[in-house]
């Protein structure tokens, strides 16, 4: 008691450690990497994965005959079925589609949405009854391009010597009562943005009654809202095949689309199909920067 009255400074100081090797802690949580919800899993998720892929083969294999024998079928129950398969593809890989608006009840429609993945294909045809407009790659895929064919859709090779006859092609598919889905940007795009519209593709316009702008975002990965370093897993563009894109995405959970369809309009309330590029462009693009900033967004006017 004498010396911490002396020297009080002294008292507060700790003892020596007996231990003669310093302590060493590990980086890693026992169980390695697996466990760790905030690094990469490399084993995580493979059956999940392999899980998805062979129910959507057994799904795809089971619905190419009963689309075939719809497609002898007049009405438009190939057209139901269609839209079926791809709302079930979309439960199977996990992806859940949120769809605010509604479609244009005046049909034959023109959906104008901005691309950005394969994926697409499946959230718009599970939520529009339409047939898609598609590059004519896409008619020499493996599996892709039967199933692409009995879903009814319109190939076009964009060269400049086909062009007319394209068009004359995508007009009567429109005046047979068809709607369509078109991608004006022409190409895919990395999700963080939304490219210009082509006017070339509009072309047609005026044989649909009315139409439709469409925002498409990849808005939930894991439950949580996505980032921009969560686009590239939804996104497909560049040299990206698309078997590896599959299996990186199928590994995941909570992955949300959010489908916005805006105000249809008919083709003649602009001038010409410059201005309704330009007009539907800046819907689209408004409403997919606000779902990608996970800001509520509503369905919007054009003209």
């Amino acid at each position: 008691m004498e010396a911490v009255a002396r020297d009080p400074i002294e008292a507060l100081r700790p003892r020596r450690l007996r231990r003669k090797k310093p302590l060493r802690f590990k980086s890693n949580l026992p169980g390695g990497r697996l466990f760790d919800v905030f690094e990469d899993r490399p084993l995580g998720g493979r059956i999940r994965a392999v899980r998805r892929i062979a129910s959507v083969l057994l799904w795809t294999l089971l619905a190419i005959p009963i689309q075939a024998v719809l497609l002898l079928v007049p009405g438009r129950p190939k057209v139901v079925f269609a839209r079926v398969y791809h709302a079930v593809l979309c439960r199977l890989i996990g992806l859940r589609v949120q769809v605010i608006g509604k479609a244009s009840g005046e049909k034959p429609v023109l959906f104008l949405a901005n691309h950005c993945s394969w994926l697409d294909i499946l959230v718009l045809g599970g939520t529009l009854e339409g047939c898609f407009v598609s590059k004519a790659e896409v008619g020499t895929w493996p599996l892709i391009r039967t199933v692409a064919r009995l879903g009814r859709t319109v190939f076009v090779s964009r060269s400049r010597g086909r062009t007319g006859s394209e068009a004359e092609a995508m007009k009567a598919r429109l005046a047979a009562g068809d709607s369509l889905i078109l991608f004006p940007e022409g190409t895919s795009s990395d999700g963080t943005r939304v490219l210009p519209f082509r006017s070339a593709f509009l072309a047609t316009a005026d044989a649909a009654r009315q139409v439709q702008p469409v925002s498409l975002v990849y808005d939930r990965l894991g439950g949580l809202p996505a980032c921009r370093r969560d686009r590239p897993l939804f996104a497909w563009y560049g040299d990206m095949s698309i078997a590896s894109h599959f299996w990186r995405l199928a590994r995941r959970s909570g992955a949300r689309a959010t489908v916005v369809l805006h105000e249809p309009f008919s083709p003649s309330a602009l001038p010409d199909r410059k201005a309704m590029a330009a007009a539907s462009w800046t819907t689209v693009s408004s409403s997919a920067a606000l779902l990608r900033q996970n800001r509520p967004a509503a369905p919007l006017a054009t003209v």
